[in-house]
């Protein structure tokens, strides 16, 4: 996809979920601390700054959109191997002079 084709498909996003909880531009705008012209232009597909795409995601309640980049931490299995060599099978006890008790030897 084109880096235009993306920033429509967000823009028609953004303009779905806006109509289908029945707010205005110039409402969701105002709740989202922009302008109504940038949020028009976020819908039309224009560029707009990722911070203003973020504040109206939030006010839209839709921000599980941005879930999508979470990284998940991955373990080699090299390190894995090398994490369970190491893993203790058997506790053992400290050894002092007390406690051994004294013989007649």
């Amino acid at each position: 996809m084109s880096d235009q084709a993306l920033t429509a498909q967000i823009g028609t996003f953004v303009q779905h979920h806006r109509l289908r909880q029945n707010k205005t531009q110039a409402g969701l705008a105002r709740a989202a601390g922009i302008s109504r012209s940038t949020l028009s232009l976020l819908e039309r597909g224009e560029t707009v700054t990722l911070a203003t795409l973020i504040q109206v995601l939030r006010v839209l309640d839709q921000l599980h959109v941005m879930s999508a980049f979470v990284v998940q931490p991955e373990v080699s299995p090299m390190a894995l191997l090398r994490e369970q060599s190491h893993q203790r099978y058997r506790a053992r006890g400290h050894r002092t002079d007390t406690d051994t008790p004294p013989t007649d030897w």
